[in-house]
Formats: structure tokens, C-alpha cells, sequence
């Protein structure tokens, strides 16, 4: 019987050891998508527990307590640090087959030297072991990040932010680049309640009167523009679905007009509005080189009670249908032909979308090694069997030396051991192939391999 976690943990073969251990285990990590607080690492923020850093708005964890039972009292209510992780050591002590229960090790183990089990026995010992710890300078958000081996990371920001806070990262003189991403979801979303109240906010940004269709593009070009002043290379979108429904653009102005008028939006108008403004923030991400990172396939805030309590990003969102892959195809296509399309991230939160968007994407492969890309498993996905499926069928139905390999998506400092997690199980994979006799034991094209899809490929495909 193997040791838990121990150091060849997930590494099944001889090969997987070697491709871990001796190539991919020390690389640095370009976390290309994260979720992140500028503003925290801009002040290099300090935690005063465990339970600050690790529960304080981590959803994954707040899903897995309420499945056990726990008060929400002990999740996101008045209960004490000690209580609260207290209440998520009883839960996770019998959290078998969760990744959750091995990212936590992890981290325990990489960020606080702590090398046995957390349970409900042994809750207080290490609430204070870490709480300790994190009195000392060398914890707080910089230097977490640093011992991470972090090379760049990039946040998600709206489009009308300052970035003030990117602004005094960089006059800090941090080693690591912390780079804004552009997210105009807020923009696109012209079903939500406060679309119009965010075209004045946009405009302010902007400096100008947001009254039309072409306003809007104007003022998302200017945005788009100050991003890429300060180091932006990748957008971001977080979409229902892909849709693609063209029209003249007398028509989708007069979708603009009828909203403005707070006038309700049937689905087609609002289809035909998204179409647009996505070609069009298409076009701007290819004029400056920028990617483009689509994900769709989720449902957002199912539990109505708990969002008018929590509000967003509450641990109450789920896997969507498949996506159209006939519209999705259609909206590339319709960038491809005018030679506007940019690189491309797809992330469907539904795994069984995995090989059709392989396919689509091989349809339109050209210019660069991986133009675009299947994202990483991703959310309700990025555990073992997710990142194996993931792997498995781009390697099937694209080319898997050219992926640029696992992100955070993590509003956690210290979430960096899902790269471990990640380059593990990659290795596993890699080396099972290798002594299965499906791939040749060649030191240089699996060196080439591992390090690429584990560091260098991120690297060159966003220019960092």
C-alpha cells in the first residue's frame, strides 16, 4: 500500500517520476487566469487566520460544507475563525474522491510544512500551527505568491476599472508580473438590470456619452486601449452559451434603443446584441494581439434564497447544456474570414463538450502552434478524472505538445498547488502512455513535451 500523498503521489510508473521529479516539478507557473485581488497584493495583505485565507470567499469549500450538513452559521455567518474551520475539518475529513481533500494538503503541506491529516482530531492544532505561521512577514500576499514560483499572473477586471491597484503593483518593484485581463461581461450582458446604469459608469471611464450601439464599441475600444498600456495581453468572457445570430447593424441598434427604454428584450434581440459586441470585441483583441478566453456551459446562481442573501459567486452555480457547437463554429468562421480571428481559449463547463470543441477548434489551427486552444478542465471539473478527460481528448482530436496547461481561476493565494496537482496527473498520463508502449521512451521530445505544456507554452502564447 502507498504512503498518502507522499512524494511520488498520483505517479503510477517509473517514467512518471522521472518526467516529474527531474523536469516539470521546479518550473515556474504562468498563471494566465485567475481571480485574484490586486488590491491585496498591491498592499501585500496579511491574514490573521487559516480561515481568512483559506475560507473567506473560497465557493468550492462552501459547497462541499453545506453537502455535509454544516450551518451556514459555520460557512459564511457570525462563527469564529476557530469555529468555522473547525466546521470545515469535520467535513473535510471524509471528503474521499474530492479534490478538495487533496488541494488541502497540499497547500498544508507546501505553504505550512504540515505533513499529516486534517480532521476534526486534529482541527485546533493546525488552526494554530498555520495561524502561527501567517504572524510572519514571509506570509503575507507577495511573498505567498513568490514562494510559489510564480513567474506572471493575470487578473480579471472590468473594463471600466482604474487599475489603480496594477498601476502601484508595478511601481513596487514585485518581481512577479501581475497583469489586468479584460472582462466585458458586464457590457455584453444587456438582460441584466443594471445594463444601462453601466454605460455611464463605462462612459465615465471612457470619456464619453455611451447613447448608441457604436458608442459602446468606441468606448470598450478606448478601455481596451489603457489596458494594453499597462501589460494587458487576454480577455476573458463568461457566457451562458456562444451564440451567433447576425444582423444588420440597423437592427442591433435598435435592440440598444429598446433597452435603453427599459423595454423587456426577447431572446432573439438579445442574441443578436451579444453577436455583435462579441465580433466586435473579437476584432479588437486580434488588431492588438491579445487572447481570447471563452467560457460558457454554466448556470449561475440556481439557489435564489441563498443569492438574495450571499448575492454572486456563492457556491450555488452548476453545469449547463452543451453548448451550440453549430453557432460557436459560425462565430469563429465569421472572424476567421475576415482574417480577425485571435487566439482562442474554449472552456465548456460541460465535459461532454470536450471533443466537439476539439473538432471545431482544428478547423481553424493556423499561424501558431495551438492558436486555439481546449481550455484546462476547469470549476466543477479540474479534479483527476476531469483533467485526464480533458488531456485525453485533446490529444485524440488536436495536438497536446502545443496546450498551454493549467490555470488557477482561484481567488486564493495560495491555490498554486492545483499546478502540482495538475503537472501530477499530466505526468501519470504522459509516463502511462510512454511504458504502455503507445509513445517512444525519447528523453528529448518528452522533455519537450512536459516543460511546454507545464510552463513554456503559456509562456510564448500570451507573450509573457
Amino acid at each position: 500500500m502507498k504512503s498518502f500523498m507522499d512524494s511520488d503521489f498520483l505517479l503510477r510508473t517509473e517514467t512518471a517520476k522521472r518526467l516529474y521529479h527531474e523536469i516539470a516539478e521546479d518550473l515556474p507557473i504562468i498563471d494566465y487566469h485567475c481571480h485574484l485581488s490586486p488590491k491585496e497584493i498591491a498592499e501585500d495583505r496579511r491574514f490573521s487566520s487559516i480561515t481568512e485565507l483559506w475560507l473567506g470567499g473560497d465557493h468550492y469549500k462552501w459547497r462541499l460544507m453545506r453537502s455535509f450538513g454544516i450551518e451556514e452559521r459555520c460557512i459564511t455567518g457570525d462563527a469564529t475563525d476557530r469555529e468555522k474551520f473547525r466546521a470545515w475539518a469535520k467535513a473535510l475529513s471524509l471528503a474521499i474522491g474530492n479534490p478538495l481533500y487533496h488541494w488541502s494538503h497540499l497547500e498544508l503541506r507546501d505553504y505550512f510544512g504540515y505533513e499529516g491529516v486534517l480532521n476534526a482530531d486534529t482541527a485546533d492544532t493546525v488552526f494554530d500551527l498555520c495561524s502561527e505561521k501567517l504572524r510572519d512577514p514571509a506570509f503575507s500576499a507577495r511573498n505567498l505568491i513568490l514562494r510559489s514560483n510564480v513567474e506572471a499572473l493575470c487578473t480579471t477586471d472590468d473594463p471600466a476599472d482604474s487599475l489603480e491597484w496594477h498601476k502601484r503593483i508595478s511601481e513596487c518593484g514585485f518581481a512577479v508580473r501581475v497583469l489586468p485581463s479584460f472582462r466585458p461581461d458586464r457590457a455584453l450582458c444587456i438582460e441584466k438590470q443594471d445594463w444601462v446604469s453601466y454605460l455611464d459608469v463605462l462612459g465615465r471611464a471612457a470619456g464619453i456619452k455611451i447613447g448608441c450601439f457604436s458608442d459602446l464599441c468606441d468606448a470598450l475600444e478606448m478601455r481596451a486601449s489603457f489596458f494594453d498600456s499597462l501589460g494587458c495581453r487576454v480577455s476573458d468572457h463568461g457566457l451562458s452559451t456562444v451564440p451567433y445570430a447576425p444582423a444588420a447593424e440597423k437592427a442591433i441598434q435598435a435592440v440598444f434603443e429598446k433597452r435603453l427604454r427599459d423595454e423587456a428584450l426577447d431572446a432573439d434581440e438579445i442574441a443578436r446584441f451579444k453577436t455583435a459586441l462579441l465580433l466586435a470585441l473579437g476584432r479588437m483583441y486580434a488588431k492588438r494581439g491579445w487572447v481570447m478566453q471563452l467560457h460558457f456551459g454554466v448556470i449561475r446562481d440556481n439557489a435564489k434564497r441563498v443569492f438574495r442573501a450571499l448575492g454572486p459567486d456563492a457556491g450555488i452555480d452548476s453545469i449547463g447544456n452543451a453548448v451550440p457547437v453549430s453557432d460557436l463554429a459560425a462565430f469563429l468562421n465569421a472572424l476567421d474570414e475576415t482574417g480577425e480571428l485571435p487566439k482562442t481559449i474554449l472552456y465548456s463547463l460541460n465535459p461532454n463538450d470536450n471533443t466537439a470543441l476539439a473538432t471545431v477548434m482544428g478547423c481553424f489551427q493556423r499561424d501558431v502552434p495551438g492558436k486555439l486552444q481546449l481550455g484546462s478542465a476547469w470549476w466543477f471539473n479540474d479534479h483527476k478524472k476531469g483533467m485526464q478527460a480533458q488531456l485525453t481528448d485533446l490529444a485524440a482530436e488536436g495536438h497536446l505538445a502545443t496546450f498551454v496547461g493549467m490555470l488557477t481561476d482561484s481567488r486564493s493565494l495560495i491555490s498554486y498547488a492545483r499546478h502540482e496537482y495538475f503537472r501530477r496527473i499530466f505526468c501519470d498520463l504522459i509516463g502511462s502512455w510512454v511504458e504502455g508502449g503507445e509513445y517512444p521512451d525519447d528523453e528529448t521530445a518528452l522533455s519537450r513535451i512536459v516543460r511546454g505544456v507545464c510552463y513554456q507554452n503559456a509562456k510564448t502564447y500570451f507573450g509573457l
